[in-house]
Order: C-alpha cells, then sequence, then structure tokens
C-alpha cells in the first residue's frame, strides 16, 4: 500500500512520548519507517521549590502536539488522520503523581529533576539493600510520609507521567515493567514488583496507620507484547477534540523513556546497551549477571520485557549547551546575521572536534538540577578555566559536549570495574544528530565503539511505536528481542565509530580537572541560594 492507503485504511501506528522540553508524536507503517510526525514545545516550571510541569499543560500539551500530527498528516497525504492499528503512550520516568479517589491530582507532579528525597532515598536503600535514587516515585512517597505531608492519607493510585497520560485514554491503571521500574524495584522472573520488598515498605509505615497498603496504589505491571486497553470515546475526544479519531483502537503497555530508548536503539539483549542524550542523558546496559554490590551511582531497572538493566541516570545534559548556543544565535542576530537553528548546531558541534582533547584548561558543569551521580544536591551551570587556559570557540564548544557527558562517565566507570561486558552501545537522541561528532565523544567517554542508526533522531516516540505495532503484529510466541532484530532492525543503515586513544587519553585527563572542581560546584550551591 502507499503511504496515504496505509493511514486511510486504519493501517498505522502512532507513538507519543512526554520529553523534557518536547511532546513527540511519530505514526509508522508496517514497515516501521515514520509516515508523518508532530510535537509540541514545553518547559518545566520551577515553582515553590519544585520542577513541575501542571495538569493543564500536560493536557493542552497532549492535544497540540496530536493537532501538529494530524496537519502533517494532511500537508503530505491530503487525507485526515481518523484511525489507527495501535497506539503507545511514554513519558520521562520516575517523579510523583499522586491522585485521591476521583483520580484528582492531589499535589502538582514532581519530576524526575527533583532532588528533594535525599532522606527517603538513604533509607529505602538501606532497608532495601538497593539502590532507591531519589527521583524513583517510591521516594518521593516516602520523602512525603517523613515529611508529615497531609495529602499522603488521601492517595489511591500512584503512577507516572506516562501511567496517567495512558489512564486518560483507556482508563486502566497498569504499565509497562520498564517505567514499572522506575516506581520500585521489579522481579524481573515474576514480572511484578519484588514483593519482600513491598512488604518491607509496609511494616516501614505501620505506625502511621494509613488506610492503604502499598501495592493496593500501585498500577498493574505489564511487559511488552501485552494488551493494555482501547482507546475510550472520552479518550480519543481528548486526543483529538475536533472528533476525528475513532476510539477502540488497542494499546501497548504505556512505557518510560527509558525503555523506548532501547526498544529505538534494539538494546534489549544481555550484552548491549544505548545512550539516550537530551534534556538528561542515560546509559542503559543490559546485565548478564547482577552486580557485585549496590551502587548509589547505578539504578538497577528492567527493558520492557523485564530483563535487568544497569543504569547511569544524569538530570542535566543539553540545557545548558542549548543556552550557549541560544546566546551564540542572538549575538549573530545582533551582528545582522540570520541564521537556522540547524546549521549554528551542526557548525558549533564540528567546531568542537578541533578542540584540545582535555580541554584546554576549561572545565564546564552543566549541571540545572543536583546530580546525585556526583554528590550534588542542587546544581548550579558554572564555567570554570584556568588563567592560561586557551579560550578558543573550539576549546570552548568541546567542553559543552565533556559536559554533557562527564557525570555518565563518571558512572560508567564504575560498570568498567564491574566489568560489565558490552557488545554494542548505541548512541540515540537529539546530541546525535550532528554526525559522528557526540557519537566520537561518547566513544571516548564510555571507552567503547558507539553505534548510531538512521533512526537516531526519532528517539523515544518511534520506539513507543515499535512496542505498539509489537502488540498487534507480533507472532505467536514472538519474542521482543528477535522481533526488533528481524522485522525491524535488519539492514538498517547505521554508522559504528571505536575511540580514538588521543580522545580517550584526552576525556581521562579532562576528568581529573572536572572532579578537581566539584568543591567549587558545592559552594556555588552553598553560597548562591534560590
Amino acid at each position: 500500500m502507499t503511504a496515504r492507503e496505509i493511514i486511510e485504511s486504519g493501517s498505522a501506528v502512532l507513538g507519543i512520548e512526554f520529553g523534557s522540553t518536547r511532546i513527540k508524536g511519530v505514526l509508522i507503517g508496517p514497515d516501521h519507517a515514520p509516515l508523518a510526525s508532530g510535537s509540541h514545545e514545553w518547559e518545566n516550571e520551577y515553582v515553590n521549590g519544585i520542577w513541575t510541569y501542571s495538569e493543564s499543560a500536560i493536557r493542552s500539551g497532549f492535544q497540540a502536539c496530536y493537532a501538529d500530527l494530524k496537519k502533517n498528516v494532511e500537508s503530505l497525504y491530503g487525507v485526515r488522520l481518523k484511525k489507527l492499528s495501535a497506539m503507545g503512550i511514554s513519558a520521562m520516568m520516575h517523579g510523583y503523581l499522586a491522585f485521591n479517589e476521583q483520580m484528582e491530582l492531589l499535589v502538582p507532579f514532581r519530576t524526575w529533576r527533583n532532588t528533594i528525597t535525599a532522606e527517603a532515598s538513604e533509607k529505602l536503600t538501606e532497608a532495601f539493600s538497593f539502590n532507591m535514587p531519589q527521583r524513583w516515585s517510591l521516594s518521593h512517597l516516602y520523602q512525603a510520609i517523613l515529611n508529615d505531608e497531609p495529602h499522603v492519607k488521601d492517595v489511591r493510585f500512584l503512577t507516572t507521567l506516562a501511567g496517567w497520560a495512558h489512564f486518560c485514554l483507556t482508563g486502566e491503571k497498569v504499565l509497562g515493567v520498564g517505567d514499572a521500574s522506575g516506581i520500585m524495584p521489579i522481579d524481573s522472573a515474576a514480572l511484578d514488583y519484588d514483593a519482600k520488598m513491598i512488604r518491607i515498605f509496609d511494616e516501614l509505615i505501620a505506625d502511621r496507620h494509613y488506610p492503604w497498603k502499598l501495592r493496593e496504589l500501585l498500577p498493574q505491571v505489564l511487559p511488552a507484547g501485552a494488551s493494555a486497553g482501547r482507546l475510550t470515546s472520552a479518550g480519543a475526544k481528548l486526543l483529538d477534540p475536533e472528533g476525528d479519531l475513532e476510539p477502540g483502537c488497542p494499546l501497548c503497555p504505556p512505557e518510560g523513556d527509558a525503555g523506548t530508548g532501547m526498544a529505538a536503539t534494539n538494546s534489549v539483549r544481555p550484552r548491549t546497551g544505548n545512550v539516550s542524550a537530551g534534556t538528561s542523558i542515560f546509559s542503559m546496559i543490559v546485565l548478564e549477571k547482577a552486580l557485585s554490590k549496590v551502587y548509589p551511582e547505578i539504578d538497577v531497572v528492567t527493558t520492557p520485557a523485564g530483563m535487568p538493566v544497569g543504569m547511569v541516570h544524569c538530570n542535566s545534559c543539553s540545557s545548558d549547551l542549548n543556552a550557549w548556543v541560544a546566546l551564540f544565535r542572538e549575538f549573530a542576530e545582533a551582528m545582522g546575521a540570520q541564521l537556522d537553528t540547524e546549521d549554528i548546531f551542526t557548525t558549533l558541534f564540528k567546531k568542537a572536534l578541533e578542540g584540545d582533547p582535555a580541554g584546554g584548561g576549561l572545565v564546564s558543569f552543566n549541571y540545572y538540577a543536583g546530580e546525585p551521580v556526583t554528590g550534588l544536591p542542587e546544581g548550579r551551570p558554572m564555567l570554570i578555566r584556568k588563567p592560561d587556559a586557551r579560550m578558543s570557540l573550539a576549546n570552548f564548544m568541546r567542553v559543552q559536549l565533556y559536559a554533557c557527558m562527564e557525570t555518565l562517565k563518571f558512572g560508567m566507570e564504575i560498570m568498567k570495574r564491574e566489568h560489565v561486558a558490552i557488545d554494542q552501545v548505541f548512541g540515540h537522541g537529539g546530541l546525535f544528530k550532528t554526525e559522528g561528532v557526540a557519537q566520537s565523544i561518547l566513544a571516548a567517554a564510555i571507552h567503547a565503539p558507539v553505534t548510531v542508526m538512521k533512526t537516531a533522531g526519532e528517539g523515544g516516540a518511534w520506539g513507543i511505536a515499535l512496542l505498539a505495532d509489537y502488540l498487534v503484529r507480533k507472532a505467536d510466541g514472538e519474542s521482543l528481542e528477535d522481533y526488533l532484530d528481524q522485522k525491524v532492525f535488519a539492514g538498517m543503515e547505521q554508522s559504528t565509530l571505536s575511540p580514538a586513544p588521543e580522545d580517550e587519553a584526552g576525556f581521562d585527563a579532562y576528568m581529573r580537572d572536572f572532579l578537581a572542581c566539584i568543591p567549587a560546584q558545592h559552594a556555588a550551591v552553598d553560597g548562591w541560594k534560590e
């Protein structure tokens, strides 16, 4: 069929992902290639000491993204989008979305970016003998309990952003296993929350006498390929207020951006991994065996099929880089030049390859928020340089790209010491759009070859579309791993770069300077309060 016939017949599959700065929708056909896309730019707000997105921003952003997708479909194919074969919802993982019995939000959404749960994180890690990061939903719930927040007694449902959006479309309180692994630890053998840890948590809070037990609050866990409900009439109207979208299409389990990143890069088998680089940056390495001990720098989550994954998650990646690029653009416009944003990024990224491998005496912290991996409770973007530093554009841009990966590198060095086997690492996300630049720097950071596929810029929206496609097009008994290998990525155009020894040595030298400057970041946080 032609693309138009695929859309008119209702054979297309839709994936929508709520990213940190953009909500994106991708429509794919039976060959998994994108047919159309739509997006909506948005940004988190810092309100009363909390990083959040308002309920109205979530709903209106959802609609704006879909409206842009519809517009794109009509402009490309001259047809209105009315029917879908399947659909999937993804979003940034973790955070705190707590609802009462009427499904009313009890407190503003507390996103993954908040670093306000240190006490809860530490106590749960000790109780579970399992690393419980600050951004995980259970850490947020326990911190609210420790804070004696009055809303906790009224909580009847706890979920993620993807889980809530999915509920709005289907009425189902479910979650993909990968996203659920960012609420609390998962038992991969049972494909469910760890039952022992649920008992431990209930015992920890028994003296509070809440009218609920933990399991009663949590969404049902589903693996990739499981049915997660269908689009209701109310859900179709919410997504498409114009009324064109027909209800009834099946939805796959809602997933987090980590899981969709794994799907989008075919890194769901043991010994494979990926690095997702956008507003945040994180690596996901599918483990063959458990780590030898608990590391606060490494989270253990799962693939969309439930396999254990070692994850290094860093709160800041491209925000500070984007701010500097905006400054350069403002200067260019002041000089009378009108430049395309993509051209500016491409030029500056390529310039970074000319820089000193060790950074030329410059160090950059891109910390818009706290970074638990390096022990920072809050962040202050900061550029530091020695008096004799070589302050060239090339060095400056190289250091900006180092800053996007320096905290990730810190965590990945632990995996290296743990002898975690890695056969293949895929890079995806907006940072990899300029061919070869971020890819080569990441290879130097992790001391391993990095592969970027043709679809690297599509990101998680394409990944959740693939998971929705797997729901309706998999063969009986076909695993997610085989489906991706044989039906999606076979013959996919890709490029692989091995780390250059001089870049590896240079980044290692830069890291010594970076680690030496961490006390300055602490001092800035302590002395320069909001």
